[in-house]
């Protein structure tokens, strides 16, 4: 069972990670919590998460804007950089409230709930036509970057800001995808050298009894991945932009409660 599940929802995340600001591990990790304790779970997402990113980049990473990259993804990596050093401090912040929801502790938190109030408004402002017709200059990408990137490194909640930003700055779709994926990879890179050296000296030890099942998620991840390369060529992109800002509320309204 606890295969099926998990193949069946990696091969759909991954395939929604080009349209929408939910990551792969968003989705992924509390469903392995449900099989798996919780740190074998980040462990095992960890490592699906990492090769799918790769595997996309292969697909589709040369479609990215160079422009936007410079302009958003090195500042990007810059406040990932700071976000995964602070990442250690942000226990300290106070918890708002938790409660119980099916059978699992949740945690409503400052940074959380800050995060999710942001994306929630702005992808609302995102639905409506005359300012989803808006180009943002490139001149304010540096600082969608900083914010992305500094969110992404301390929390790991990287992909909802990156879409909020990268979906105005003029890109097609194939540019949208693209730069998102390769800004993606740069952020991974920065904050795993930060935090992440301890996960992977260790994650095979810890993942080894599922080794099979990561592999299984792994592949799913993939062919969610090709899948989605494929839908993305029958869409318009008007229709990535109502899918992500559909996408953007409803994980944003999850973040505030602390659902995820």
């Amino acid at each position: 069972m606890e295969y099926l599940i998990v193949c069946t929802v990696a091969l759909l995340a991954s395939g929604l990670t080009f349209f929408s600001g939910f990551g792969l591990g968003t989705i992924l990790m509390p469903v392995l919590a449900l099989f798996f304790p919780v740190p074998i779970a980040i462990a095992a997402t960890a490592i699906v998460h990492f090769a799918n990113n790769l595997f996309k980049l292969a697909l589709v990473g040369r479609s990215a804007n160079r422009d936007v990259l410079i302009r958003f993804g090195v500042p990007a990596v810059v406040a990932a950089l700071i976000g995964a050093w602070l990442l250690s401090y942000a226990s300290v912040l106070p918890v708002i409230t938790k409660y119980q929801f099916w059978g699992k502790a949740h945690e409503v938190t400052v940074i959380k709930l800050i995060i999710g109030i942001i994306i929630v408004v702005f992808s609302c402002l995102e639905l409506i036509p005359r300012i989803a017709n808006m180009a943002i200059d490139k001149k304010y990408m540096p600082w969608g970057g900083l914010l992305s990137g500094f969110f992404g490194g301390l929390s790991g909640n990287q992909g909802a800001l990156r879409s909020m930003f990268l979906i105005k700055a003029g890109l097609d779709k194939e540019e949208f995808i693209s730069t998102g994926v390769v800004t993606a990879v740069m952020v991974d890179i920065a904050r795993l050298l930060v935090y992440g050296i301890g996960i992977v000296t260790v994650q095979f030890q810890v993942v080894s009894d599922m080794k099979w099942l990561i592999l299984a998620a792994t592949v799913s991840a993939f062919a969610g991945a090709f899948l989605g390369r494929e839908l993305l060529k029958k869409i318009t992109l008007r229709t990535v932009q109502a899918v992500v800002g559909v996408m953007l509320i409803l994980l944003g309204v999850a973040l505030s409660i602390g659902l995820v």
